[in-house]
């Protein structure tokens, strides 16, 4: 992996989401706060960036777990930013009692419906609160195999972490203080019960880190796990669309 002066490293990122902010015009910005190392780094350094009194913060449970709400809380605290909860479990149910498909659906088809309903919902927050810009909690490991929502946490108006492979998220969380717990944290997207990160993808971070880092600068892999390669190969070339605008019909 790639050495860095994570101090400087924090300062630039400040300074790009001031500059940013202040490019935008905008009076402020809202942030998921779901309990985990992403969106806590991504909160402290906006607050770092613009001040507590223009972040807002919030989280919005469906069908989640207790321990991740308590943790958010406990993360807006820390930072003293504004931080409200709104539950979207009625939401949720209520949308299946609504929508109910006569081709039948899928776990994943309904488990996505979550982080949409949390992309609309912070949409709303940040035009009702005015002139506001929605932060994005998404690092360059999952960003790069696609492991978030189109949509849904995809949907943002900018990634502070999104060039940062999750190994440096953590450095950049130790930097701005967030507490331990946090930080060591199992990541989890919170879609169903049990559910953990690098379960669902079948690899530790280490090693998608490694794998991506190496991929990204056009380094040899010969001494890495083939099937763990080929598999990161893999999930980067389906991911592909989910990184780009959606294409247009060019004519000739």
């Amino acid at each position: 992996m790639r050495k860095i002066d994570y101090n400087k490293l924090s300062d630039h990122l400040v300074k790009w989401i001031k500059d940013y902010i202040e490019e935008a015009r905008a009076e402020g910005v809202v942030v998921g706060l779901s309990g985990g190392i992403d969106s806590a780094t991504t909160a402290a350094l906006c607050t770092k960036a613009i001040g507590r009194d223009r972040v807002f913060s919030f989280n919005l449970p469906c069908e989640s777990i207790e321990k991740d709400y308590e943790d958010a809380n406990m993360i807006a605290e820390h930072l003293g930013i504004e931080f409200h909860r709104f539950d979207l479990t009625n939401v949720y149910q209520e949308f299946f009692r609504t929508i109910v498909p006569p081709f039948g659906t899928t776990t994943m088809a309904r488990a996505n419906v979550k982080p949409r309903l949390r992309m609309l919902t912070s949409y709303f927050f940040a035009q009702s609160l005015g002139n506001y810009l929605v932060a994005g909690t998404g690092n360059r490991t999952e960003l790069a195999i696609g492991y978030f929502t189109k949509y849904g946490d995809g949907g943002v108006d900018f990634e502070p972490i999104g060039n940062l492979y999750k190994c440096e998220v953590r450095e950049v969380a130790r930097i701005l203080s967030i507490p331990e717990e946090i930080i060591n944290k199992a990541p989890s997207a919170g879609l169903w019960e049990g559910q953990t990160d690098e379960g669902e993808i079948g690899i530790t971070y280490g090693v998608l880190d490694e794998i991506i880092y190496r991929k990204d600068n056009n380094l040899d892999m010969s001494d890495l796990n083939k099937e763990d390669v080929e598999k990161v190969n893999k999930m980067m070339k389906l991911a592909s669309h989910k990184l780009k605008m959606p294409p247009h019909f060019q004519i000739l």
